[in-house]
């Protein structure tokens, strides 16, 4: 008695499908910034605060002092103010809102979402200058048109200085709300933490050697000049180190580890 060998089919291979690119996921954390009502409000905010500074200004400076510069580097005081907050949004909204399971169930890598979560505040930051350099021309034709100054002189140095200005702050904020992922809690001690190492510098005389390295507020006022010399993007370095890299570096290992319920 003989027994028939049925042929075997070759093993089928299931074609992978390939990830989002961080193109792809940049674009959605784009677009996440301005879905959440406090985020969609927080960038008519900043919007809206640069066109009242420059409105002020017409009113009080005299009209010798109404130059496009003039009415530039005010707006970015302010603005640099709020992109923290949405760079702390950006990260912590996926815990609040309890969609971070989703989201790493489509991206599994979370490293991949916590890079385009950052490409997309450094995107935002550079978008507010282009809107500071909107509302600052406006101003400066208005001033033209109501008898002031109205000159267009401007120092294209300044301009890099303003970006790096705007996404050091953005990525600050974004930097906390990685390490304590909960959006309060990270919006008081981003307020707070660097607020109280001012006072304390202030106060006690053996801290202000350290402040003139580690306090942002004394290391990053010289970015909103023309001109920044080897010591003072040195002591920038540092404190840009030490409140943003290390937050940044530990958040990132935090979330990497973080059970996702």
């Amino acid at each position: 008695m003989t027994t028939a060998t049925l042929p075997t089919a070759p093993p089928r291979h299931e074609p992978t499908v390939a990830g989002p690119s961080l193109v792809r996921l940049t674009e959605v954390e784009l677009r996440k910034l301005a879905d959440t009502r406090a985020g969609r409000w927080l960038l008519i905010a900043i919007g809206l605060i640069a066109a009242v500074i420059v409105v002020v200004q017409l009113f009080v400076l005299d009209g010798r002092d109404q130059t496009f510069t003039a009415f530039f580097t005010p707006s970015l005081f302010p603005v640099g103010l709020l992109l923290p907050v949405l760079g702390i949004l950006s990260i912590t909204s996926e815990w609040s809102q309890r969609t971070a399971l989703t989201t790493f169930a489509l991206v599994p890598r979370r490293e991949r979402v916590i890079v385009a979560k950052l490409a997309a505040v450094v995107l935002a930051a550079l978008a507010s200058v282009l809107v500071s350099l909107a509302v600052a021309a406006a101003g400066t034709v208005a001033a033209t048109a109501t008898g002031g100054a109205g000159t267009w002189a401007f120092d294209w140095q300044l301009l890099p200085h303003a970006a790096v200005f705007q996404v050091a702050s953005a990525l600050m904020g974004a930097a906390f709300g990685l390490l304590l992922l909960n959006t309060p809690l990270a919006i008081v001690t981003y307020l707070l933490l660097p607020t109280v190492w001012s006072l304390l510098a202030a106060m006690i005389e053996g801290l202000r050697a350290a402040a003139r390295w580690l306090d942002t507020s004394y290391t990053m006022e010289p970015l909103l000049g023309t001109e920044l010399s080897a010591g003072q993007w040195g002591r920038l370095g540092v404190s840009l180190a030490v409140w943003v890299l290390l937050p940044l570096a530990a958040g990132l290992l935090r979330t990497l580890r973080r059970e996702v319920s």
